[in-house]
């Protein structure tokens, strides 16, 4: 090395930086790392590179760029075994392991390894998505994202979980699904104690408390919490159903909807109502019979005034007002709106009369039967 190069190269050792980039206040400890810088920002891209068209502002970076498209990958994490083309890279990864996060948004408060994330970062407050996805046209502000986001859309899913088989599109859903099977839930809810493996799903569920619904039917008006409520109650309205019960053949449009069913089928009921004992295999359905307990009646038939504790009890009483009467009898030929009807119906078929007056032994069918009878006895009685 020549004694000028030497004194060249013993600045960097020095920490002086004399030369000032005037656009973004950069220092540099050489007038040419300064001038080399300063085709940054002049948008300049003459070094193109054959394989992906990506565009550099010098020679140096294109030579390194490179290395990727090489698939050679000599630089290696000690710490979790991953592999790179280029040391830097690997050297701005060993920042991960480091747990250090110098560079904070402002705007939330949310830290990071690296300034490159940051800057990323911040093009998410700045409301600007200009990486759009021609598929299904949504959009994006950073182009890492929408590149993610595609491997949607090509079906592919190389990342299977070893434990129950699910598939996944990118690595760090797999890694966050993961959590599930731990069973390890630190994320815990201060409104009702409800205990998650991910802070995102906390996150959701927080917006079950708030009581805001932004996602709205079109076809009935009901609204929703998340998107994905509604996405999936928009199939109860499609009239496609692909998901059949094996017990009793019954459909759904949602898998979730024959995975609750199913639990019907498993005589599993953990659910106990503390009004009057009875269980439930779902928790949705204990919710809905506890209206009935608190004497509010708030459904009401437009059609005879008729109010019902429950929506579900309204739609099905409706059936009566339409005429529409769908389950028939085998047996006898009788017809009925609700298939309720036609299993008590059958009762009476069955020669089974399971239920006995108590006043003077008299069996019935249908508890409904016995119920009108015990009027009965009441005549005349003061209590």
């Amino acid at each position: 090395m020549r004694k000028a190069g030497l004194t060249q190269h013993l600045l960097i050792h020095s920490g002086a930086k004399n030369f000032k980039c005037d656009e973004c206040g950069k220092l540099f400890s050489h007038k040419e790392c300064l001038t080399q810088h300063l085709l940054i920002h002049s948008g300049a891209k003459n070094f193109i590179c054959d394989e992906c068209d990506k565009r550099f502002t010098r020679k140096v970076h294109l030579t390194r760029h490179l290395l990727i498209h090489s698939g050679v990958k000599n630089f290696k994490c000690d710490e979790c075994g991953k592999q790179f083309a280029q040391k830097y890279s690997l050297t701005k990864h060993l920042l991960i392991h480091s747990g250090v996060k110098n560079f904070k948004c402002d705007e939330c408060g949310k830290q990071f390894t690296q300034k490159g994330n940051l800057t990323q970062h911040l093009l998410i407050h700045s409301g600007v998505k200009n990486f759009k996805c021609d598929e299904c046209g949504k959009l994006f502000a950073m182009k890492c994202n929408l590149t993610q986001h595609l491997l949607i859309h090509s079906g592919v899913k190389n990342f299977k979980c070893h434990e129950c088989d699910k598939r996944f599109t990118r690595k760090v859903h797999l890694t966050r699904h993961l959590l599930i099977h731990s069973g390890v839930k630190n994320f815990k809810c201060d409104e009702c104690g409800k205990q998650f493996t991910q802070k995102d799903s906390l996150t959701k569920h927080l917006l079950i408390h708030s009581g805001v619904k932004n996602f709205k039917c079109d076809e009935c008006g009901k609204q929703f919490t998340h998107k994905r409520s509604l996405t999936g109650h928009l199939l109860s309205h499609s009239g496609v159903k692909n998901f059949k019960c094996d017990e009793c053949g019954k459909l759904f449009s949602q898998k979730v909807g024959l995975t609750q069913h199913l639990l019907i089928h498993s005589g599993v009921k953990n659910f106990k109502c503390d009004e009057c004992g009875k269980l439930f295999a779902m928790k949705g359905n204990l919710t809905q019979h506890l209206a009935i307990h608190s004497g509010m009646k708030n459904f009401k038939c437009d059609e005879c005034g008729k109010k019902f504790a429950e929506k579900r009890g309204l739609i099905k009483h409706l059936v009566i007002h339409s005429g529409v009467k769908n389950f028939k009898c085998d047996v006898c030929g009788k017809q009925f709106a609700q298939k309720s009807n036609l299993t008590q119906h059958l009762l009476i078929h069955s020669g089974v009369k399971n239920f006995k007056c108590d006043e003077c032994g008299k069996q019935f069918y249908q508890r409904s039967s016995l119920t009108r009878h015990l009027l009965r006895h009441c005549v005349g009685k003061s209590f």
